[in-house]
């Protein structure tokens, strides 16, 4: 981010906005921002049910009527194994589903066609020491947002790429992360923690091709986390966290390398609001980035002196204001941005725009 335009915004408010509203344990909430950018941090947004308890949570997206949806992976101790939750605009729990995704839900979509609205579920395969297995992995899903499957794409695709094997001699793995939907309805799924590739299918989940692999030149990628169309251009371009090369690359649709993006701390995903982009960096921070991909800030920023070192602590020793591992993040429709974390308790804050 350049100095200049930092200087501008936080001129535009005569310093820091505090205010009286205060949070569950009746303390101020923490002010993160500046600017016209500047929100409150709200940390443990909804209510869940006494049945239910948060896993790692994974993603996050609103529909249309201002619903918000997020994908967990259930905790040990919950006594329900729903691992999508919705909670209505007020952080009132609506509904819950999912029981087949518990210990693997991960990526998130929401997608309107025509006059319906569809989830789009990206799920991990297990380890192999997962006890129950769950009835679904390694797979990615079309529901609706009651839980109705449409579709369904089961393991990679049937391709010399993944039956060749790797140079240590080793099976290639699959393992998908997230999806990204083009403006014809393709579907764009990153293998993020298997052969980090992208696979190309149709609308009717048949298979088009597959483009990027494992390395760190242009084309490769190292962890293809997340993954997102762009179209607030004139052409649409795919954008990709490639996440363990703290980058941001960017592909035509057809596969073909453009450029990066650099500024990031193990970007994970992305949500775009007029022409401005969320992205949760997983190493303690959420970056906010202009149409011109330029950073606007980093919120809260937690500096980790040790990988995620509150990742698996209970949540009373959680730093207000600070995040530990952003995993997903989207915008609602009045700007507000929510913010889940990768942490074994689960956390979901709402950062609400002041």
């Amino acid at each position: 981010m350049k100095t200049t335009r930092r200087e501008f915004l936080a001129s535009a408010t005569l310093g820091p906005v505090l205010l009286g509203i205060q949070n569950k344990s009746g303390s101020k909430a923490p002010i993160l921002g500046s600017g016209a950018f500047t929100y409150e941090a709200i940390h443990d947004w909804g209510e869940l049910p006494a049945t239910l308890k948060w896993g790692n949570t994974h993603g996050v997206v609103e529909d249309s009527q201002g619903n918000i949806y997020v994908h967990h992976t259930v905790h040990a101790t919950s006594d329900s194994a729903d691992s999508m939750v919705v909670f209505d605009r007020h952080g009132k729990f609506m509904r819950s589903w999912g029981k087949e995704f518990r210990g693997v839900a991960h990526g998130l979509h929401i997608r309107k066609e025509g006059s319906d609205e569809f989830l789009y579920l990206t799920v991990n395969a297990s380890n192999p020491r997962m006890t129950p297995q769950p009835a679904m992995q390694a797979v990615v899903v079309k529901a609706t947002p009651k839980g109705e499957i449409v579709w369904k794409i089961q393991g990679p695709p049937d391709i010399d790429a993944y039956k060749q094997p790797n140079a240590d001699g080793s099976p290639k793995r699959y393992n998908p992360t997230n999806l990204a939907i083009a403006p014809n309805g393709d579907v764009y799924v990153g293998d993020g923690y298997g052969s980090y590739y992208i696979n190309q299918y149709n609308s009717k989940a048949e298979y088009i091709r597959t483009f990027g692999g494992r390395g760190s030149e242009a084309g490769q990628l190292l962890e293809p986390h997340g993954i997102w169309m762009d179209t607030r251009g004139a052409t649409p371009i795919l954008v990709v966290a490639d996440r363990r090369n703290n980058r941001l690359q960017r592909f035509t649709l057809d596969g073909a390398h453009i450029d990066f993006v650099h500024g990031f701390r193990l970007p994970c995903h992305f949500d775009e609001r007029k022409g401005n982009v969320v992205v949760p960096d997983l190493d303690g921070r959420v970056t906010l980035i202009d149409r011109n991909n330029e950073v606007i800030e980093h919120l809260g920023d937690s500096n980790p002196s040790q990988k995620y070192p509150l990742r698996t602590r209970p949540r009373e020793e959680f730093i207000p204001g600070q995040f530990i591992c952003p995993h997903g993040a989207c915008f609602d429709h009045a700007g507000n941005i929510f913010v889940v974390e990768w942490v074994e308790v689960g956390r979901v804050t709402k950062l609400r725009y002041v």
